[in-house]
């Protein structure tokens, strides 16, 4: 059975048109069986959908889906009898799945604090989704945008997350607790979808899937991930997923990424960027594994 993946950061919708535009967005990873999105966001300025999630999840309305805000601010009020309005400004990533998500958890990524500009909570969002061939985590992940120390740092954070996961377990382990609630599977392989800010062959992509070695390139080894885009038989330069809008979109640079465990690597079948999608900086990028 293929099974279809495909990551896009949304840009909270705003598209290279300066048009904000969700159905767009939905259109544009329609027909995936599972979707990774970051930057989608709930109550935030200017933005004209309120609630993000919710509205993707009504235009996606065959998928499960979950979200994960690492920004998570107050913007409440009190109503005129004094009473308090709880809202809440959020900016985050969200997962949508054709199949059942078993559980999920939200991993807050290290950071350090700015004075000179703006830099938000990064985060990976985690879904155990429960394909036809057994049960899959998968990670969406937004790392850093401001600076390469930092992304270092959220990496060798999410390295052990990513394989520790007999030692640490699920959402829930040990016994069936309140409501019948049991211990969630957490399968050997995983998937590890979204905007790394990062350019291929950079320091931080070679933490991710190994340094190459001079002769043989890069190895498919246990300790480290596998970048689907270039395990498919594309060159580690080719591809396009983010345009710079600062520079009139001249800045072209690829920085999303589908990184699979070492052990599902031989069922990756194909990889593509949707070149055409014009509903934010960044291109959804799309590829298969073959479940058997």
């Amino acid at each position: 059975m293929m099974i279809t993946f495909v990551t896009y950061n949304i840009q909270y919708s705003k598209g290279k048109d300066g048009r904000y535009d969700l159905e767009r967005i939905a259109d544009a990873v329609r027909g995936a069986d599972v979707i990774a999105l970051q930057e989608v966001t709930r109550n935030m300025a200017g933005v004209p959908e309120a609630d993000q999630p919710a509205a993707l999840g009504g235009l996606l309305a065959d998928y499960f889906w979950i979200y994960g805000p690492p920004v998570d601010v107050d913007s409440g009020t009190r109503g005129s009898d004094g009473r308090p309005v709880n809202r809440r400004t959020q900016f985050g990533n969200m997962i949508l799945s054709r199949f059942p998500i078993l559980s999920s958890r939200l991993l807050l990524l290290p950071r350090n604090r700015s004075y000179d500009m703006p830099n938000t909570q990064s985060g990976a969002l985690e879904g155990v989704v429960d394909l036809p061939s057994g049960p899959l985590r998968v990670y969406d992940v937004h790392l850093n945008s401001r600076n390469h120390a930092e992304r270092i740092l959220q990496i060798d954070d999410l390295l052990p997350w990513l394989f520790d996961h007999r030692r640490d377990g699920g959402a829930l382990t040990g016994p069936v607790w309140l409501g019948g609630l049991g211990e969630v599977p957490m399968p050997e392989d995983f998937v590890v979808m979204g905007d790394c800010n990062f350019a291929p062959g950079s320091p931080e992509y070679c933490r991710m899937v190994g340094e190459p070695d001079y002769y043989h390139g890069t190895r498919v080894v246990a300790h480290h991930l596998v970048d689907s885009w270039t395990h498919v038989g594309n060159a580690i330069d080719q591809g396009v997923t983010w345009h710079d809008e600062t520079d009139d979109w001249q800045t072209r640079l690829r920085l999303d990424y589908g990184f699979v465990s070492a052990g599902l690597a031989a069922q990756l079948a194909a990889a593509r960027i949707d070149e055409d999608a014009a509903g934010s900086d960044h291109q959804p990028y799309w590829f298969d594994l073959d479940t058997g």
